[in-house]
């Protein structure tokens, strides 16, 4: 289902007077192939039941999400200069598009879910996040998102599996997707690789983006794996444990997982008795970048097992 032939994004900036704000790191991305061929990298189809774009700006890769002929789409922009044009995207879409000016990192979900209408004979498919996402806000958005996931809360407990493909800073990135053994290694990765498969599905240049940034970029894609806990209600304060966890290791990373093991029985008596336990899940001899997602969670499970949920910084 296409739009209606429509005024070009960079005829609409010029019309509007509209630019890029720096204190909200606002970029445009003006060339439609690029977001036809994020949007591709989605499978979104008019089967979908619902996407969430968030931060559309002036619209381009809102225009790409309806070509598909999605028929439920509601954007979330805090900008209120760019909320005249979503809502012109919107009429030209038959309404298939809904706008919420809004903060996505404050936002009730609840607002969201209204507009939503999930669709009962969908809900054997997945449903989207998508977004180019600002950059000062991308790394709290992701967290909030995977914590929501974990407790199967906000737009993460209706029915539909969520994916989420989402573009950020190629720096971030990386730091996503970082396997094991790799200097990008870290909390980010480990707490998005618990939750979800990870993958890096398109590469940005930043020539592309107006105003030009320093960095490229790239497209991530979460899609959700099984909870790892062995109880479904247990997943929301293990996965707290875990982000605990990898910080107190991850601020540490030129220890041993022994050393930093047995200061962190010192400093948590509680811990102290299973410090052994711990030692038969992980090398003690390997540093925290040499640990897979797993035998964290391994130890995160054991210790949310023994109510230890909070740990020192």
């Amino acid at each position: 289902m296409s739009l209606p032939r429509l005024p070009s994004i960079r005829e609409l900036i010029k019309l509007y007077g509209l630019s890029a704000k720096s204190q909200l790191s606002q970029n445009f991305i003006l060339d439609k192939n690029i977001t036809d061929k994020i949007v591709r990298t989605a499978h979104i189809s008019k089967e979908t039941p619902f996407v969430i774009e968030v931060g559309p700006g002036p619209g381009l890769l809102s225009r790409s999400i309806l070509d598909t002929g999605v028929e439920n789409v509601v954007a979330i922009e805090k900008d209120d200069r760019f909320i005249p044009t979503l809502h012109q995207l919107s009429e030209a879409s038959d309404n298939r598009m809904k706008v919420i000016q809004g903060n996505m990192l404050t936002i009730d979900h609840s607002d969201i879910i209204k507009v939503v209408q999930e669709k009962e004979e969908l809900h054997d498919r997945p449903s989207h996040i998508m977004g180019n996402l600002p950059f000062n806000i991308a790394t709290p958005l992701l967290l909030q998102w995977l914590h929501l996931q974990s407790s199967r809360q906000g737009l993460f407990g209706l029915k539909n599996e969520l994916w989420m493909t989402l573009m950020f800073q190629k720096e971030v990135a990386d730091r996503i997707v970082a396997d094991v053994s790799t200097s990008k290694r870290g909390r980010l990765a480990v707490m998005a690789q618990s939750l979800c498969h990870v993958k890096e599905v398109y590469q940005v240049p930043s020539s592309v983006f107006v105003p030009k940034p320093k960095v490229d970029a790239s497209v991530i894609q979460l899609i959700p794996k099984p909870f790892f806990t062995e109880h479904d209600e247990d997943m929301s304060g293990t996965y707290q444990t875990l982000e605990n966890t990898l910080r107190f290791y991850f601020t540490k990373r030129r220890k041993t997982m022994g050393h930093i093991t047995r200061r962190l029985g010192k400093e948590v008596p509680e811990i102290y008795p299973l410090v052994g336990q711990i030692e038969e899940i992980v090398d003690f001899n390997a540093r925290p970048e040499d640990i897979s997602t797993e035998t964290f969670c391994a130890i995160a499970s054991l210790l949310f097992k023994n109510k230890i949920i909070h740990l020192p910084l």
